[in-house]
């Protein structure tokens, strides 16, 4: 009799995990067809002419292909290239800088035997509650720093987060101190046990730190736009910004000057379509390499998470 009961139980459990599984995947793959229609009509947006985007708004489907968004875009292979290049150097550079700076920072503050680590932590901390403001800090890397028009202005600003030095902090904390001791009592310095022993254990804090910073320096504009003038200096956010905002105020300027608006639409600028390009152009590399990272991303997250 028992064991008819075990036997029943057993199915009806087995019944429940079907279900359970069946509702979970189902409600996932709802909401990541509805991640995913954004991106589809942002594609077929860019692959539209702008007329038809005008006259019938955004669609999952090609209205009119057409590919001048693309043509405004690339119209300058050579410009779009240097752009290309000035944001893949400080992406690759700012990411591999940062994150040996926060790692290096993380692992000396999680170290119990430091004894100001409280004091520095705290230090770190403060800075994220309270600001100087934009102009005591455009005054610092224009006139004290001289960094106007300058690579080393679009590198330093986002080389250092607190944020990202917690994560890495954290998971650094979640490291055995036992396996720090014996490579001391092998005679390795606090670097070999920084480079040999902590960071092969950490590749997911790694690879998510480094995710976030290398997503921080691709989609930068802000700065560009403070201190960069000269436009062979330009990373690509900002270069295609500038590109949009030139079409949009040359058409403004025809609305202004009287010109009526079918002679305005007639006039072969794409707008819509080319934000839907530039939007392409832009989160292409990104959306390619996610993939490569998302396991140790997942990891790091959740490791943030719990031991935060």
């Amino acid at each position: 009799m028992s064991d008819q009961v075990h036997i029943s139980k057993r199915v009806k459990t087995g019944k429940e995990v079907i279900i359970l599984n069946i509702l979970a995947y189902s409600f996932c793959s709802i909401i990541s067809i509805l991640c995913l229609i954004p991106f589809i009509m942002v594609l077929t947006g860019s692959l539209s002419s702008e007329e038809a985007i005008v006259n019938n708004g955004f669609s999952l489907l090609i209205q009119d292909f057409s590919l001048d968004a693309y043509k405004t875009v690339f119209k300058d292979p050579l410009v779009v290239g240097k752009a290309y290049l000035v944001t893949i150097l400080l992406t690759l550079g700012g990411t591999a800088i940062g994150l040996l700076l926060q790692t290096m920072t993380a692992y000396v503050l999680s170290r119990k035997d430091f004894e100001w680590r409280n004091g520095f932590s705290f230090f770190f901390y403060f800075t994220t509650l309270f600001s100087g403001g934009l102009v005591p800090y455009y005054m610092l890397m224009t006139i004290t720093l001289k960094l106007q028009d300058s690579y080393l202005a679009l590198l330093l600003p986002m080389i250092f987060s607190v944020y990202n030095l917690l994560i890495m902090k954290s998971y650094i904390s979640s490291v055995p101190e036992s396996l720090m001791d014996a490579a001391k009592i092998d005679g390795c310095g606090e670097f070999a046990i920084l480079f040999k022993v902590v960071m092969p254990l950490i590749k997911p804090a790694l690879a998510t730190v480094g995710l976030f910073i290398a997503l921080a320096y691709w989609n930068d504009w802000y700065n560009a736009m403070l201190y960069i003038k000269s436009e062979s200096k330009y990373p690509l956010q900002y270069f295609l910004y500038r590109q949009v905002n030139n079409i949009e105020g040359y058409k403004k300027m025809l609305t202004n000057s009287g010109v009526s608006s079918s002679v305005i639409n007639s006039v072969n600028l794409p707008t819509q379509t080319l934000k839907m390009a530039l939007t392409i152009v832009v989160t292409g590399p990104i959306v390619l390499a996610f993939p490569l990272v998302q396991k140790y991303f997942v990891q790091g997250i959740t490791i943030g998470a719990v031991k935060g």
